[in-house]
C-alpha cells in the first residue's frame, strides 16, 4: 500500500478482542482469528448479517440501535467460537481433554442437536448479559438516587426553587454514580490475568486498524508503530452512551419512580442511536471539537487496552486481512 502524506483512510472496519484472538467486521465479511493452543492461527469467516446491509438500518439513529444489538450478537458468537479451543480440562494423566457438557447443555443437544443447542445457549447468555448490564449500569444508579431523592431535592431546594432544575441535578448525580460504577468495574476486571491478555488483543486490534488507515503494509513491525488508542472504540461508545443518557433522561420526571424506569428502558434504543451518531461523527473527522469528544473515551482505553506482543498482532492482522474489501472505497466510514 502507498501511504499518502497526511491522508488517513477512515475505515468502517471494526472489531473486538476475544479469547486469544480478534474478531473483525468488514463491509461484507466477519472474521474471527484465534491462535490455538498449538500455536496455529485459525480464521473463521462468515457473511455479515443481511440486517446490516438493508437501506432502512442505514438511516441515522436506527443504524445505531441495530448496530448495537448486532454487535452484541456477533461478539458473543465470536467469543463462543474462540472459547471452543480452550474449553479443556486435565485428566488424571495430565492430558488436556474437552470438558464434559453440563446436564442442561447435554439435554439441549439431545433435544435440538448441537448447532441449535449452541444458539440457544448463546442467546441465553446474551439475554442475561443485557439484564446484568442494564441492571448494574442503568437501573442501580437510578435506585440509589431514588432512595436519596427526597434528601437531595430538599438540600437543592434550599438554593434552587425550579423543579426542572432539581430534576436535572438528580439526573446528573445519577450519571456520576453510573460512570463511577462503570470505572470501578473496568478497573477491577482489568486486574484479572486472563482479561489482561484480552485487553492486549484489544490493543492489537486498534493498532492493526490504525496501520491500515494510515496506508502502511500490514506487517508486525508496521503495526507496532501505531497507537493502541482509537476514537471508534467500543469503550468510548459506552462512555458516550452514559453521557448521552444523562442528557436524555433529564427530561423524565422523578415524580413516579416506576414510570421513570419504564421510560428509561424504552428510551435506551434512542440513547444508543444518538451515541452511535456522535462516535461516527468523531471517527470521520479530526478537529479540536471531535478530539475533545474523543478524549475521555481514549483516556479510558488506557484501562481497556494493553500493548500487544508480536504473536497477538499477527492474529489481529490475520482477522483484518480476511475482511478487507478489494477497494478501499467499499469500507469508507
Amino acid at each position: 500500500m502507498t501511504k499518502e502524506k497526511d491522508k488517513i483512510h477512515r475505515t468502517s472496519i471494526g472489531g473486538q478482542a476475544v479469547i486469544e484472538g480478534v474478531m473483525m467486521r468488514g463491509p461484507k465479511l466477519l472474521a474471527t482469528a484465534v491462535r490455538k493452543p498449538d500455536g496455529e492461527i485459525i480464521v473463521d469467516e462468515k457473511d455479515v448479517p443481511k440486517s446490516r446491509t438493508s437501506k432502512i438500518v442505514k438511516l441515522p439513529i436506527i443504524r445505531g440501535c441495530v448496530g448495537f444489538f448486532d454487535s452484541m450478537v456477533m461478539g458473543v458468537k465470536a467469543l463462543m467460537f474462540s472459547a471452543s479451543f480452550f474449553d479443556l480440562e486435565e485428566d488424571d494423566d495430565g492430558n488436556e481433554t474437552p470438558k464434559e457438557p453440563s446436564r442442561f447443555e447435554a439435554w439441549l443437544e439431545r433435544r435440538l442437536g448441537n448447532e441449535k443447542a449452541i444458539s440457544i445457549v448463546m442467546y441465553i447468555s446474551l439475554f442475561f448479559s443485557l439484564i446484568i448490564g442494564i441492571g448494574m449500569f442503568m437501573l442501580l444508579p437510578a435506585v440509589i438516587v431514588g432512595f436519596a431523592r427526597d434528601f437531595i431535592a430538599e438540600f437543592a431546594g434550599g438554593f434552587i426553587e425550579n423543579e426542572v432544575a432539581i430534576s436535572v441535578i438528580l439526573t446528573l448525580i445519577e450519571g456520576i454514580i453510573r460512570i463511577s460504577i462503570f470505572l470501578a468495574y473496568l478497573i477491577l476486571v482489568s486486574q484479572m490475568k486472563d482479561i489482561k491478555r484480552v485487553f492486549a488483543y484489544h490493543g492489537a486490534e486498534h493498532k492493526a486498524i490504525a496501520c491500515y488507515e494510515n496506508g502502511d503494509d500490514l506487517t508486525v513491525e508496521n503495526v507496532k508503530k501505531h497507537s493502541r488508542f482509537h476514537p471508534r472504540c467500543g469503550t468510548s461508545f459506552l462512555l458516550i452512551v452514559m453521557v448521552v443518557s444523562v442528557l436524555v433522561f433529564s427530561f423524565i420526571s422523578w415524580d413516579n419512580w416506576y414510570i421513570r424506569l419504564g421510560l428509561r428502558l424504552a428510551l435506551l434504543p434512542v440513547v444508543a442511536g444518538l451515541s452511535y451518531e456522535i462516535i461516527k461523527f468523531a471517527g470521520r473527522h479530526s478537529n479540536p471539537f471531535t478530539r475533545a469528544i474523543s478524549a475521555p473515551g481514549i483516556s479510558l482505553q488506557r484501562i481497556t487496552t494493553r500493548e500487544p506482543e508480536d504473536d497477538q498482532i499477527e492474529v489481529a492482522v490475520a482477522a483484518l486481512i480476511a475482511v478487507m474489501p478489494e477497494s478501499k472505497e467499499d469500507d469508507k466510514w
